[in-house]
């Protein structure tokens, strides 16, 4: 099978890499990739994401049987629908079914009209319904947030009316908002994956998404992740498959919104049980980079299973194996200056160290080549480092170990990923 992974970040890297592992996989390519997809694959950079003709003409020319869509805009904008209207096989949602992430307000209605446990909320278009409503909740801790894709950074959990309001009004120049009551407990983040009637759901990760140590600072796309979660045991993943995960997969196909690919379900741990933050239809980011090297299987052959209506098969084969590897990966985001409110790019990095085999690896982001060869960061959050062990704490370790590897002016990280869950990590470059 001939896979295209499409996007250019270090999910895209960490997907690339997996399926290059497999068996069942013939060739992969990225599109456009960056860096580190051009080491475990071919990159095609004459692909945009958000142009589907050079995505279908790169099918075409490269005999490609299936795009494995990575970024949750091309989602939005309709590159699936784009793909099967000219009988390519992708995974992910056509552009009804992307509203699940597309529009918070949208996944907000479907979740209650379906009895699924998530926080109370008020959708607003209208900036005096909004500012009323802030004020009939005056000195309570509520979440602000934005209705449309916004990278990760578009809510704000505060109990100051004015920062609230602030932040809400420049919302409403553009789209919806909605306000939610602030849930109390942990987050936890399950993947689901499907071949549109059949569903399996991935080991637990937590992703880390404030930018500054102690979960301060602002919000980002997330700044490190662990898989497995150790609150997130089997009784508690028993739990959420049959209040959550369960419950959700037969209401999509109630709705005819059912697809073959990924669910990522947003879950606060409650005092009163798991609860649905949001919806992703996408695998995660940083999530996916400390997932799959959990992930005991042929990825090729679950992608090709999604795209064939084969993953019951595939899930019986399986029987009493776990999808899990033993141990724990622990992933740290290494940002350029000024992220996530501004950023540079272009940068040159610095000749990447090898890291231990089988300890820790390095994942890119947007990351290219100049003209002498050099990598150059492409901005944002520019590497994941990712290390392995027998258990979180010691994948901590070698994690932190190989950050100093990744060098480039003005890089910087958040160390104290996990922390909550193995104890503080060893002081060093922040």
């Amino acid at each position: 099978m001939r896979i295209m992974v499409l996007g250019s970040g270090a999910r895209e890297h960490a997907l690339a890499w997996k399926l290059a592992q497999g068996r069942s996989v013939e060739r992969v390519y990225a599109g456009p990739g960056n860096a580190g997809t051009a080491e475990v694959s071919e990159n095609l950079p004459v692909v945009d994401p958000m142009r589907f003709d050079t995505v279908k003409e790169a099918c075409r020319e490269k005999g490609i049987d299936c795009v494995l869509v990575g970024p949750e805009a091309p989602l939005a904008a309709g590159v699936v629908d784009a793909l099967r209207a000219e009988g390519i096989p992708a995974i992910g949602p056509d552009r009804s079914a992307a509203r699940l992430e597309a529009s918070k307000a949208f996944s907000k209605t479907f979740l209650v009209r379906h009895g699924i446990p998530t926080a109370e909320a008020a959708t607003f278009t209208d900036e005096a319904g909004f500012r009323a409503h802030l004020a009939a909740n005056r000195g309570r801790r509520l979440v602000v947030k934005k209705s449309g894709l916004a990278a990760g950074k578009g809510v704000l959990v505060s109990d100051n009316p004015a920062e609230l309001s602030s932040f809400g009004a420049a919302i409403l120049r553009e789209d919806a908002v909605l306000v939610e009551e602030c849930l109390e407990g942990w987050e936890v983040s399950v993947f689901g994956l499907s071949d549109g009637i059949t569903h399996l759901s991935l080991p637990p990760c937590t992703d880390f998404k404030r930018a500054r140590d102690g979960d301060q600072g602002p919000n980002t796309g997330g700044m490190g992740s662990i898989c497995p979660v150790p609150p997130a045991d089997a009784p508690f993943m028993a739990r959420v498959e049959t209040e959550i995960v369960c419950p959700v997969y037969e209401a999509l196909s109630r709705e005819g919104l059912a697809y073959p690919g990924v669910l990522y379900f947003g879950l606060m741990a409650t005092a009163s049980g798991p609860k649905v933050l949001e919806f992703n239809v996408r695998f995660g980011d940083p999530e996916t980079q400390v997932l799959l090297p959990m992930i005991d299987a042929d990825l090729g052959a679950i992608v090709g299973a999604m795209a064939n209506g084969g993953l019951s098969v595939l899930a019986s084969a399986r029987a009493g194996r776990p999808w899990a590897g033993p141990g724990g990966a622990l992933g740290v985001v290494i940002a350029s200056r000024g992220y996530p409110e501004k950023s540079e790019k272009g940068v040159p990095v610095e000749p990447i160290a090898v890291t231990r085999s089988g300890e820790a690896m390095v994942f890119h982001a947007s990351t290219s080549r100049d003209s002498g060869g050099r990598i150059v960061t492409g901005g944002g959050r520019c590497f994941t480092v990712v290390g392995i062990g027998d258990d979180l704490a010691e994948a901590g370790r070698r994690a932190y170990a190989a950050v100093p590897g990744v060098r480039f002016d003005g890089c910087w990280c958040r160390r104290d990923i996990g922390a909550r869950f193995t104890g503080p990590v060893e002081k060093g470059r922040s």
